[in-house]
């Protein structure tokens, strides 16, 4: 069995073929179980254990084992670590154990991105990213492989952060901190919510016709970036609906407040890449997607990175 660290998991996900894989394997189908949620009581607060398991009919299977210590930024350490065990679906032999950590975030940015490229507007050149974790420079690449990004604003409860993260791609684009979120989120094109909140950041009133609200962060029901008002004024795509009933905050609390309902969902991701339910419908239309993560995205970035060392001769 081959161990594949993290360094090689970003050398084998280059953003377009990332995208590109998981839709396809959105459009295939795998079977993907709802994912095992744990909570972890540790001396300096709750962590959580997450299992994800999914396989092809007649390929590859896969399980994710994740960690989650919101607790580990004031130990300077990041917040989510996993492992990714692949096996050949002839025999159930292992493959390869993967470093879980960066293909999660790289996963998780790359279905933003693909739900961005099927709903976010063509002309989007502005894109606001709220938060300045592991996840934040993710979601900067990913979305500008599918979307015309020139200008990057950053707004974060630690400014210190939010610099360094736009000194780091001010050669590439136009980047400034923000401290303004709502005068922010009048003037981008797309915004990008990738934190750990429990209260909304981004209001729906904020937001102007047209934008692309993307929602990563909330993956409990008692956590969400956003308040009902997005919901209720947006169309509402998730990446699975059985993702969105079990675990996504901003659509239960949106629900619990009265603002929206879950039969008000648009179409989770496979549905809107099929073709059979349609996407935005028109330049105006604000879209949100609210996503919690699934166990066949993990599964079409392990392949990925599993077919590209193959054809690469290293496998």
């Amino acid at each position: 069995m081959r161990i594949i660290d993290a360094e090689e998991v970003a050398a084998g996900l280059a953003w377009p073929a990332l995208v590109d894989r998981l839709a396809h394997t959105f459009r295939q189908g795998v079977v993907s179980p709802p994912r095992h949620h744990h909570g972890v009581q540790r001396h300096d607060g709750e962590a959580t254990l997450l299992l994800m398991p999914a396989w092809e009919q007649d390929g590859y299977i896969g399980v994710k084992m994740v960690n989650v210590f919101p607790q580990n930024a004031t130990h300077g350490l990041p917040a989510i670590a996993g492992v990714y065990l692949l096996s050949e679906g002839d025999h159930g032999q292992p493959l390869a154990c993967i470093d879980g950590s960066e293909l999660t975030r790289r996963r998780t940015a790359a279905a933003s991105a693909l739900a961005a490229r099927e709903l976010a507007r063509e002309d989007a050149e502005t894109l606001l990213v709220v938060g300045t974790g592991k996840l934040a420079p993710m979601v900067i690449e990913a979305h500008a492989s599918v979307r015309p990004i020139r200008r990057v604003r950053i707004w974060g409860r630690h400014p210190d952060k939010a610099r360094r993260l736009a000194d780091e791609y001010a050669e590439r684009f136009d980047t400034a901190v923000v401290s303004d979120l709502q005068g922010a989120c009048g003037e981008a094109d797309l915004v990008s919510c990738v934190t750990l909140s429990t209260e909304p950041l981004v209001r729906g009133a904020w937001l102007a016709p047209g934008t692309h609200l993307d929602l990563i962060g909330a993956f409990k029901p008692d956590m969400r970036e956003s308040d009902g008002e997005c919901l209720r004024r947006g169309e509402v795509f998730v990446d699975t609906y059985a993702g969105a009933r079990g675990e996504a905050g901003d659509i239960h609390q949106a629900i619990d407040e009265g603002a929206f309902a879950f039969e008000d969902i648009r179409a989770e991701l496979a549905e809107l890449l099929s073709g059979s339910e349609p996407g935005r419908s028109g330049p105006e239309a604000i879209t949100v997607f609210k996503s919690v993560g699934a166990s066949l995205e993990d599964l079409a970035a392990a392949i990925e990175v599993w077919e590209g060392r193959r054809r690469a001769g290293g496998a």
